[in-house]
C-alpha cells in the first residue's frame, strides 16, 4: 500500500467509497475516473491528487501526516520507509514529572545511535537525531515515549507519528511489544528482560555495577531495532487485509 493508492484523505471519501472505487479499477491516482463517485467528490478527489503529486515529489510527510486519519498513517510508511525514525526510551519510572529518561535507541536508514543521561542524552542531540526523520515509528509512544521526551526536554515533536500498538490491534495482536514480537517470529538476544528490568539496570549502572549500562542499552537498541521489523509486518499485513484483495480482481 502506498500514498498514491489511497483516497481517503479526502473530504467525504470514507472506506466504502474508496473501496468502490478500488472495486471500479481505481487503484491509483493515475487511473482516477471521476464517474465512480458523485461530481463534487470526483472535484474534491482531482483537487487532492493535484495537490497531493507535488507534496509527495517534494516529500512533504507532514502534508500527509495531516491529510491521513490517525488510524491510516500505516499507508505512509512504504513511501517513507529510509526516512523513517524507529525509537524507544527507557526511563527510570512511569512518571513524565518525576521520573528521568535513561537511554534512547533511534533506528533509522540502517543506523542504530543510542544515547545515553549523563553522557550525550541531551535536547540537542535528540533535535539532532529527529530533525531528518519524516515520519516517527514507535510502540505506545503516543502516550509513554513522545510526552516523556517533550516533557523531559523541552522538545515539540510534531512529525507524523506512526504508532504501531494500534495497527497491531486491529490485526488482533495485542499484549506489550515483546509478547507480539514472539507471535510473528522475531527473536532476541535477550529475551528475558523487562521494562521492569531496564530500570533495574540503570539503578545497578548508577551503583557502579560492571556491565549493567551495555545490558541495558542492548536492550534498548533491540527495541529500536525490531520496531522496523515489526512495521514490515504489519504494514504487509495490512495491505493484505485492506488492498491486496480488490486490487487483484
Amino acid at each position: 500500500m502506498r500514498i498514491e493508492n489511497s483516497f481517503i484523505p479526502v473530504r467525504g471519501v470514507g472506506e466504502t467509497t474508496e473501496r468502490r472505487l478500488w472495486e471500479a479499477g481505481v487503484t491509483h491516482w493515475d487511473e482516477f475516473d471521476g464517474s465512480v463517485v458523485g461530481e463534487t467528490t470526483a472535484d474534491r478527489i482531482q483537487s487532492f491528487i493535484d495537490t497531493a503529486r507535488d507534496r509527495l515529489e517534494n516529500g512533504d510527510a507532514r502534508y500527509f501526516g495531516e491529510q491521513f486519519p490517525s488510524g491510516e498513517r500505516w499507508r505512509m510508511y512504504e513511501n517513507f520507509r529510509e526516512e523513517a525514525c524507529f525509537f524507544d526510551i527507557e526511563t527510570t519510572g512511569l512518571s513524565q514529572e518525576r521520573d528521568k529518561v535513561t537511554t534512547v535507541s533511534f533506528h533509522q536508514g540502517g543506523e542504530t545511535t543510542t544515547l545515553v543521561r549523563g553522557d550525550d542524552l541531551t535536547a540537542d542531540a535528540l533535535r539532532a537525531q529527529f530533525e531528518d526523520a519524516a515520519i516517527l515509528v514507535t510502540f505506545n509512544g503516543k502516550r509513554f515515549d513522545v510526552p516523556f521526551l517533550e516533557t523531559s526536554f523541552d522538545l515539540s515533536l510534531d512529525h507524523p507519528h506512526l504508532d504501531l500498538m494500534y495497527p497491531c490491534k486491529q490485526l488482533g495482536l495485542t499484549g506489550g511489544l515483546k509478547v507480539i514480537e514472539q507471535e510473528i517470529g522475531v527473536e532476541r538476544d535477550r529475551p528475558d528482560i523487562s521494562g521492569e528490568d531496564a530500570v533495574r539496570l540503570w539503578t545497578e549502572h548508577q551503583r557502579g555495577r560492571d556491565g549493567a549500562l551495555e545490558t541495558l542499552v542492548s536492550y534498548n537498541r533491540e527495541d529500536a531495532v525490531n520496531l522496523r521489523t515489526l512495521t514490515d509486518t504489519v504494514a504487509e499485513r495490512l495491505h493484505e487485509d485492506v488492498f491486496a484483495p480488490v486490487a487483484q480482481r
